[in-house]
């Protein structure tokens, strides 16, 4: 098998894909002292309607497509994504086989510069009717299921224009990744972590992943260095929930796994837009039956009633 002399990595433009994708050549760099690596900066369909909401599609494929093309016609070898942007089925002859140690997996709620929130009181410190901006159904009806009164508005954008955004005045405060303003040195901003009893992050959250293409051997071996298997257990459980579920990135579904000692423990949950029922459970088994647990766990919430909640979704 011949060695990778030079490898080129797809990635969208945004700061949060750029640092990313930089970090994995890093690592590859470091893995294999010699090797080239180039970044290919694309910019997806998913950050030219990143200012507003793309009706009728998932959300997902379109902050991928392009760079999957890009592996698909050879002009990159591989792509690096936030997990959590990646859908549940892959385009035929791509794969994920690279699941980096995972990072921070909890939303986080950052307040407008000058409140006087105080993150002592949790939600509660929010006052009545503050607006909150979000452009995830999955927070969305997780915090109005805590807090019924808050004014939850739609905001898209990369992680700097969301902050301008709130500093301009718009929002009493915004909901946003944990992970992503860690990686962007934005760590200071935050004021509330939100507890997962409250709102359960999206499947793959906090992850970051590495997509090639399945018959490409010599590339599958030079990145098994960056390959952390409990992250990707506990990734592989998530997306196999989601995937029972149908689930899209503008569907309410809330996923998180952990290993302890032998067990996986993965708990989900599916609420309804306007946060009057979850649904929600937990399931565990040994982590080579990751994918199991998470279909087992989907399975039981459709017929505990997430199916008519996500059904609704979908008709929204």
């Amino acid at each position: 098998m011949s060695r990778k002399k030079h490898i080129t990595i797809a990635t969208r433009k945004s700061p949060l894909a750029l640092w990313q994708a930089d970090h994995v050549r890093t690592r590859l760099v470091a893995a294999h002292p010699g090797l080239g690596v180039t970044l290919l900066p694309l910019v997806t369909e998913g950050d030219r309607l990143s200012t507003r909401a793309a009706p009728g599609h998932s959300g997902k494929a379109l902050f991928v497509k392009e760079l999957e093309d890009c592996l698909l016609d050879g002009r990159a070898d591989l792509a690096v994504h936030s997990v959590k942007d990646v859908q549940v089925s892959l385009p035929e002859g791509l794969v994920l086989p690279v699941i980096l140690a995972r990072g921070p997996v909890a939303d986080v709620l950052v307040c407008r510069a000058g409140s006087s929130f105080s993150a002592a009181d949790g939600l509660e410190g929010l006052p009545a009717r503050a607006r909150i901006g979000t452009a995830s159904l999955r927070r969305r009806a997780q915090l109005l299921a805590e807090r019924a009164d808050l004014h939850i508005i739609d905001l898209h954008g990369n992680v700097g224009s969301r902050l301008r955004r709130l500093d301009a005045g718009e929002f009493h405060a915004i909901l946003l990744a944990e992970a992503g303003l860690r990686r962007l040195g934005q760590e200071g901003r935050i004021d509330l972590t939100l507890p997962e009893d409250l709102c359960l992050p999206a499947p793959g959250q906090g992850a970051i992943g590495v997509e090639c293409r399945a018959d490409d051997a010599a590339l599958l071996t030079c990145l098994h260095p960056l390959h952390d298997p409990d992250s990707a257990a506990c990734v592989l459980a998530e997306r196999a929930f989601s995937r029972r579920l149908a689930g899209a990135c503008r569907l309410p579904i809330g996923a998180l796994a952990r290993i302890t000692g032998q067990r996986l423990l993965l708990k989900g949950r599916v609420v309804s837009p306007g946060g009057e029922r979850v649904v929600q459970g937990r399931e565990s088994d040994a982590p080579a039956a990751a994918e199991a647990i998470g279909a087992r766990l989907a399975e039981r919430l459709l017929a505990e009633g997430a199916g008519a909640i996500l059904h609704e979704v979908e008709q929204i």
